[in-house]
C-alpha cells in the first residue's frame, strides 16, 4: 500500500485533470482499433509541403565529447548548422523524464515521469522502465508530446524509439513506432528512417525520432573515459554518416532537418566515493526506496511532513558531501512541486560522491552515473540542429531542453497545445524564418 490521499496528492489530481482537459481539446482523429491513430497514416493535403526533422537522441553524450573525441558526421552537421553551448536537464537527470521533457516541452512535476522508476500514490502502481506493462499505461503520461501534435494537426508521424512512442498518449500513437528492443543493431534504425522517407508523399512521415543507447550503456558499464566508451562514441557517429549518405540518395534530402540531442551527460564516482549509508542515521521502516548511487529517493507509506522534515534535518547534520531535502526545500530550478510522485525526500549527493540505502546496495556503484544535480557540469547534454530552416553559426549559451519542443513546432510549422513550459522565443533565432506559435 502506498501513502494515502493527502492535501498535496489532491491538488496533485487536479492539476493532472485540467492538464488533461487542456491537451486533449479540439478535433479528435479517427479510431483504428482501441486506440486514436491521429492521421490514419495520410498527410493531410495543407501539411505534404512542410519541411522534414528528424530528432535523434544519443543517450548520455556529455556536451564536451564532440571536443574531446573523433565524431566527424557530428561535426559535419555542426558544421552547416548551429550547436548549443551545452543543454541542461531537467531534474532529476535521468533518462525517462529527460526525454519525455524534450518531447513535451514540460517539467516532471506537469508531464507526470519523475523518475525511471516511482510509485503513484493515486492508483497504488509503479512506474519502471523494465516494467513493460507500466511503461505502455497511458495514465502515467501527461503533456502532449511532438508526435501526438504532429499526428492531430494531420501531419504523419514516425518513431524508431523515444520515451513515451510505444504508449497511445491521448489516444494517439506516431503513425509508425517500435516497442523498445535494444538488440536491434543502430544501421538498421536508421535503414528504416530512411525508408520510411522513402514513402510516397501522402504517406511520408515529416516528424521522425531516433534513438542510441551506445554511449550510455558504455559509459555505465566502462566509464565516460574509456576506450569501450570512445569506440561507441565513434560507432555512434557512424550510424550518422549512414544517415548523412542516405539522405543524399534522397531527391528531397536537403528538405530535411536534423536535430541531435542528450538527455544528460555522465560521470565518474570519485576512486572512493565516501558512500552515506542511510540506514545507518535513520529508520527507514515503511519506506519505499528508489536506489541510484548518484541519488537516493525515500517515499513513505504513509503521509508524514514531520518525519520527512526530521530525516532531513538528521542526514544534513551528518552528510558532508551531499544534501537532504522535502519537496519544499528543493532548489526551485529543479520544479519540484505538488506532484504526489516526487520522493518524500530527497538525498542528493555531490558529483562524484554516492549515496546508498544500505551496504547491500554496493552494485548501484557502476563506473559511470547520472542522476547528479542538473546544475552539475557533467550531468549536462548536447544539442546540434542543421538543415534548410536552420540558420548556420547561430552562437548559443547553454539551452534549457524543455526549450527544444517550441523550436521543432516552429520548424513544422505546428500549432502549440495550450501547456507548456518551454519558452517559445528561446531558440527563433536558429530559424531562418520564425513561426510564431500559436496555441490551439
Amino acid at each position: 500500500m502506498f501513502k494515502p490521499i493527502s492535501p498535496r496528492c489532491l491538488t496533485a489530481i487536479v492539476a493532472a485533470v485540467l492538464l488533461m482537459s487542456l491537451t486533449t481539446c479540439g478535433p479528435r482523429p479517427q479510431a483504428v482499433g482501441d486506440a486514436l491513430r491521429g492521421t490514419g497514416g495520410t498527410n493531410a493535403v495543407h501539411q505534404r509541403a512542410k519541411p522534414y526533422l528528424i530528432m535523434i537522441s544519443i543517450d548520455g553524450f556529455r556536451w564536451d565529447y564532440m571536443d574531446l573525441y573523433p565524431t566527424p558526421n557530428m561535426h559535419r552537421i555542426a558544421a552547416h548548422g548551429s550547436k548549443a553551448e551545452r543543454v541542461i536537464p531537467v531534474f532529476p537527470t535521468l533518462t525517462f523524464p529527460n526525454h519525455y521533457s524534450i518531447a513535451t516541452g514540460l517539467y516532471p512535476a506537469h508531464h507526470g515521469l519523475v523518475g525511471n522508476e516511482f510509485p503513484d500514490p493515486v492508483r497504488d502502481k509503479w512506474y519502471s522502465l523494465s516494467d513493460r506493462q507500466s511503461i505502455e499505461d497511458r495514465w502515467f503520461y501527461s503533456g502532449e508530446p511532438v508526435w501526438v501534435t504532429a499526428e492531430t494537426q494531420g501531419m504523419v508521424a514516425a518513431a524508431f524509439f523515444f520515451v513515451g512512442t510505444e504508449v497511445p498518449i491521448q489516444g494517439v500513437y506516431p503513425t509508425y513506432w517500435n516497442s523498445y528492443d535494444k538488440s536491434i543493431p543502430g544501421q538498421e534504425r536508421v535503414d528504416q528512417i530512411l525508408a520510411w522517407l522513402a514513402l510516397p508523399e501522402e504517406r511520408r512521415p515529416h516528424m521522425y525520432t531516433l534513438y542510441f543507447e551506445d554511449v550510455d550503456d558504455y559509459s555505465h558499464w566502462r566509464g565516460p573515459d574509456s576506450q569501450e566508451n570512445i569506440a561507441a562514441i565513434a560507432r555512434v557517429d557512424g550510424y550518422l554518416g549512414r544517415l548523412l549518405r542516405g539522405l543524399e540518395k534522397l531527391q528531397y534530402g536537403d528538405q530535411v532537418n536534423i536535430i541531435l540531442v542528450s538527455d544528460h551527460g555522465q560521470a565518474s564516482y570519485l576512486e572512493d566515493p565516501m558512500t552515506f549509508m542511510l540506514d545507518a542515521h535513520v529508520n527507514l521502516k515503511d519506506t519505499l526506496i528508489v536506489e541510484g548511487g548518484s541519488y537516493l529517493f525515500v517515499h513513505f507509506y504513509q503521509d508524514d511532513p514531520k518525519r520527512a522534515q526530521d530525516m532531513v534535518e538528521v542526514v544534513n547534520r551528518r552528510w558532508r558531501h551531499g544534501r537532504a531535502y522535502t519537496a519544499a526545500t528543493a532548489p526551485g530550478q529543479w520544479h519540484i512541486d505538488s506532484n504526489p510522485r516526487f520522493p518524500d525526500v530527497i538525498l542528493m549527493p555531490e558529483p562524484g560522491f554516492a549515496v546508498l540505502s544500505n551496504e547491500g546496495k554496493s552494485r548501484k556503484i557502476s563506473a559511470g552515473d547520472h542522476g547528479w544535480a542538473p546544475e552539475a557540469p557533467a550531468m549536462h547534454g548536447f544539442f546540434v540542429a542543421s538543415g534548410p530552416n536552420i540558420k548556420p553559426g547561430v552562437s548559443l549559451g547553454p539551452v534549457n531542453n524543455i526549450d527544444i519542443y517550441p523550436l521543432i513546432l516552429s520548424v513544422l510549422g505546428l500549432d502549440a497545445p495550450r501547456m507548456m513550459d518551454g519558452d517559445p522565443n528561446k531558440l527563433t533565432k536558429l530559424l531562418h524564418e520564425p513561426n510564431h506559435l500559436q496555441p490551439e
